[in-house]
């Protein structure tokens, strides 16, 4: 094979029209990513971009909107009990899961029901 691929440059969940601030609320707020500018070509299209050095997500406007309860982003967390312990306090129910006792993990949904994976760093 002549190519490789070397890294993941986003993930794209969808979200409902209108939901920008709810999206920042969860994704800035509680998960430390900060809100990036969207360029002015795409900004139109509503939804936001989050990021930090390491981890890209995309929220896409989709109209007839449908939450991803399966297809999921799976992200590496550093302070991994405090961040279950602030979704928690915040209303975002934290699903341990156990299925493969070498990693901890939970999940956990956005607030427009997309599932969210955590992983212990």
């Amino acid at each position: 094979m002549s190519h490789r691929l070397v890294a993941i440059d986003h993930v794209q969940l969808a979200m409902p029209a209108g939901q920008e601030d709810v999206a920042t609320a969860f994704y800035e707020g509680l998960l430390g990513l900060e809100r990036r500018q969207k360029p002015p070509a795409l900004a139109a299209r509503g939804g936001c971009w989050f990021s930090n050095a390491d981890v890209v997500v995309h929220l896409g406007v989709e109209p007839e909107f449908r939450a991803a309860r399966k297809a999921h982003p799976a992200l590496r967390v550093e302070g991994f009990d405090a961040l279950c312990a602030e979704l928690e306090a915040h209303g975002h129910q934290v699903r341990p899961d156990h299925e493969l006792p070498e990693v901890r993990r939970s999940y956990v949904d956005d607030p427009f029901g997309n599932r969210i994976e955590l992983i212990e760093a």
